[in-house]
């Protein structure tokens, strides 16, 4: 770790923080060190939910038609190694928001009723991405999917809560709220506003991205002035459903692209089966009953791709577009028969990789960049690119890596971690490790045994074949890379290894 992240200074804590129950002073004159009067840099943050990296058209893998993120690509930062270290909804935005790993911020799987009693929300004390952006004069809203509260616990073998309201205290600094926990209602959902009392939620009749895009549109604008504080410049994460399932939920509109062809005409990557795959013993399946809709699934990519070129107009429109540091990532990926698999919470590249691109016309050249990054770097790394360095947590486990936009050297990491368990049991279930090269997993079975996975990414982009046992002293390389990282992060999984 470089000096930079050894150094980080403590926060400032004298303030009331909204929703973190600690005491701060505000810092947003440090802040503006380095900016002229009215020069801070606004911050879009995008993520849509199971969108897949190679459903980027730039990519030419998929076959979609994604114009308006092509040309964030083109114009900004693509990172072309970007991973979702625990290819799932909630641990994805814990990560993203606490700069800090499952173990670590708690949130090991995905938020209901049946994992609260575990702490598997994200934790009302700690300081986060919007936190820090609050305190520093930034008006922070949120726009879309939450699902980071725990739903008052049920009983086990009933049935299990998904969606909960997220009271203001525990909103993070954010002070525009247009908000739900979780649903999959994307032609009929449901949003809690700023003030909404839990009964209080409202139904529009609108696909889930066309109506967040008028939502942030009117916030951009600041229609009414009721919005947010025109002399401060915006923060505003903009959770994105869709292409999550149910895939057919998308509007005719965007069906016409693929009128007339299945899902054997559009899903030509070599790995793709149509069959089920019961050679891999985790993972979501079900290949067979829904791998027609695949035409859907690349239906609701360019749908969103439409809506976030909307947002981008506004922005362009409004003045502001050179100075907004636009992000686009995504929660994880998509398996989409890749492996005879469906969805996520896998290894394979399908699931594990995803777009992260960091677009700022005014402070950074185009570029692709390969590092190795990871999910908690995010916060650090945008802080940083914010001027916010000074008040970057020091409890972090992702690294300001804000240097390789201004092509400056940085102490690059070799690997990735992969990661999934259940809160209830974190000892168990699957590691793994991304290098510049290869993709090493390990399940731990139900008797306690482990099953091997290894792929040569650069030989077998497509990893086909798992090729553990063929290089030994390789497979002990990557083993023990991978044992001394779960050890640093003081992993139970490596405490009870049989």
């Amino acid at each position: 770790m470089n000096e930079k992240n050894l150094n980080r200074r403590s926060f400032i804590r004298n303030t009331a923080m909204a929703g973190t129950g600690m005491m701060m002073m505000p810092s947003f004159l440090k802040a503006m060190e380095g900016f002229k009067d009215g020069e801070r840099p606004n911050l879009l943050l995008i993520f849509a939910d199971q969108f897949r990296k190679s459903s980027m058209s730039f990519l030419k893998e998929d076959p979609v038609y994604t114009p308006n993120i092509d040309k964030l690509a083109k114009d900004g930062v693509y990172f072309s190694n970007a991973v979702s270290n625990h290819p799932l909804c909630s641990p994805y935005r814990a990560m993203l928001m606490s700069g800090k790993y499952p173990l670590k911020n708690g949130v090991i799987a995905n938020c209901h009723s049946g994992r609260t009693v575990h702490g598997n929300y994200l934790k009302k004390k700690d300081v986060c991405f919007s936190d820090v952006l609050a305190t520093n004069g930034y008006s922070a809203g949120y726009v879309g999917k939450w699902h980071l509260d725990g739903p008052e616990p049920t009983k086990p073998g009933t049935p299990n809560i998904w969606d909960s309201f997220c009271p203001q205290d525990r909103r993070h600094g954010f002070d525009f709220w247009h908000a739900y926990g979780t649903h999959n209602r994307h032609l009929k959902p449901y949003y809690w506003s700023t003030n909404a009392k839990e009964d209080e939620k409202k139904v529009y009749n609108q696909w889930s991205p066309e109506h967040e895009a008028d939502v942030i549109n009117n916030y951009i604008n600041n229609t009414n002035g009721s919005y947010r504080k025109d002399d401060e410049p915006f923060a505003l994460f903009w959770g994105i459903n869709p292409p999550h399932t149910p895939f057919s939920e998308v509007p005719e509109k965007y069906r016409k692209r693929y009128k007339g062809k299945s899902h054997e005409d559009l899903l030509k990557r070599p790995n793709v089966s149509f069959k089920e795959n019961n050679d891999i013993k985790v993972g979501d399946h079900g290949v067979e009953k829904k791998i027609h809709q695949a035409p859907d699934y690349f239906a609701c990519v360019d749908g969103v791709d439409e809506q976030i070129g909307r947002v981008i107009d506004t922005l362009k429109e409004k003045g502001l577009y050179d100075n907004t540091i636009i992000v686009f990532s995504a929660d994880h990926g998509e398996m989409l028969g890749s492996q005879g698999l469906m969805h996520k919470n896998i290894w394979f590249r399908e699931a594990y990789d995803i777009p992260f691109i960091v677009h700022w016309p005014k402070k950074i050249k185009p570029k692709q960049e390969d590092l190795l990054i990871s999910v908690p770097d995010y916060m650090p790394t945008i802080l940083s690119l914010m001027g916010l360095q000074n008040d970057i947590p020091t409890d972090l486990e992702g690294i300001d890596y804000s240097d390789v936009f201004f092509n400056k050297k940085v102490d690059r990491p070799d690997c990735q971690l992969y990661f999934g368990s259940e809160p209830s049991a974190p000892w168990t279930g699957k590691r793994g490790i991304r290098t510049d090269r290869y993709t090493f997993a390990v399940v731990k079975n139900e008797d306690a045994s482990k099953t091997y996975y290894l792929y040569d990414d650069v030989d077998d982009y497509y990893q086909t074949k798992n090729i553990w046992g063929k290089n030994p002293k390789e497979d002990k390389k990557l083993k023990k890379k991978l044992w001394k990282l779960l050890k640093e992060m003081n992993d139970p999984w490596i405490e009870r290894d049989v």
